[in-house]
């Protein structure tokens, strides 16, 4: 299934950790009454919860499926390489993303998800211990076998991405980017929320509109709830002069446009150059169908101007 070029992702984070699978069956089943196609997953969400082993993400959206007949309706995106390989493992015992890992850790998503093939297969961390020729072909070997249709790479050094397409020649290359992205920018010498998470830079946005085939996805689009939240602190990466000034240019559109500040911010990604795809992830009904609702918001000129010099 084709991914339009203005869509919400839903993100699937939390989906059989902290949040139970009765409520992700209840968004799942919105999201798509809502024409939402694209769920973004991974082989390893959520081992950090506690009871967490990195299967239930995947599980539930395949139960889900199952029970609602759905896979030619959904497309998913599902990533590999950052899953512990000992049980109560972190990242410093990833499986990695030699031929080997590769094949196995899809091979398991593939059972988890009751399907026999994904829509976007994810090299979900860099390994820099396994030559990237190694990878790139691995995964290209994946798209040829029709178990996969497309590849991405996520939190990757752009050097690597380029590297990596190069290495692919004539063979099957990612086409799909995911990094950090929001309208709130951090300062770059400061450590984001996760030592995993690698943030958008203007070199990359230059690079992805240089390069039509490549597709942007945007993770923590929200900052994890932290625009409208009172309990919610926002990271100390965005705790710059900067910052102040975009809220304030957040509330005013958003009052202007009878929005929420949410939405606002999607629909600043949404119509961003490049295109973006932002990744919502949710654990209430509500918050999808917040989401979904700046699909209809249309940001004029000078609100768009507004938003981009705030904080300038």
């Amino acid at each position: 299934m084709a991914i339009r070029q203005r869509t919400i992702v839903l993100g699937t984070l939390g989906f059989g950790t902290s949040t139970d699978q009765e409520t992700s069956f209840r968004i799942l089943d919105r999201f798509t009454e809502l024409g939402g196609t694209v769920l973004d997953t991974a082989n390893n969400y959520a081992f950090w919860v506690d009871g967490g082993t990195g299967d239930e993400s995947e599980l539930v959206i395949g139960a889900w499926l199952a029970d609602r007949g759905a896979r030619d309706r959904v497309t998913i995106g599902t990533k590999a390489g950052a899953r512990p390989s000992v049980p109560g493992g972190g990242l410093e015992s990833a499986e990695g993303l030699s031929e080997k890992a590769i094949r196995a850790a899809l091979e398991g998503s593939l059972r988890r998800l009751g399907t026999d093939h994904v829509d976007v297969f994810w090299a979900h961390i860099e390994d820099r211990s396994v030559p990237l020729s190694e990878t790139v072909h691995a995964l290209a070997g994946l798209v040829d076998e029709g178990r996969t249709g497309e590849l991405g790479v996520s939190n990757h050094a752009l050097w690597r991405v380029e590297r990596a397409r190069a290495l692919a020649g004539d063979r099957p290359r990612c086409t799909h980017l995911q990094y950090r992205y929001s309208y709130l920018q951090p300062r770059f010498d400061q450590p984001l929320p996760s030592s995993a998470h690698v943030h958008v830079t203007g070199d990359l946005l230059d690079y992805v509109r240089s390069e039509p085939e490549l597709r942007l996805w945007a993770y923590s689009p929200l900052l994890s709830g932290g625009y409208t939240r009172q309990d919610v602190e926002i990271p100390a990466a965005y705790d710059h002069p900067g910052t102040e000034p975009r809220m304030a240019a957040l509330r005013e559109v958003a009052d202007e446009l009878g929005a929420t500040v949410n939405q606002v911010v999607l629909a600043w990604l949404l119509d961003h150059d490049p295109a973006i795809l932002p990744i919502v992830g949710v654990s209430r009904v509500a918050q999808i169908e917040e989401a979904m609702g700046a699909l209809d918001l249309v940001l004029n000129d000078d609100q768009r101007g507004r938003l981009d010099r705030a904080g300038r």
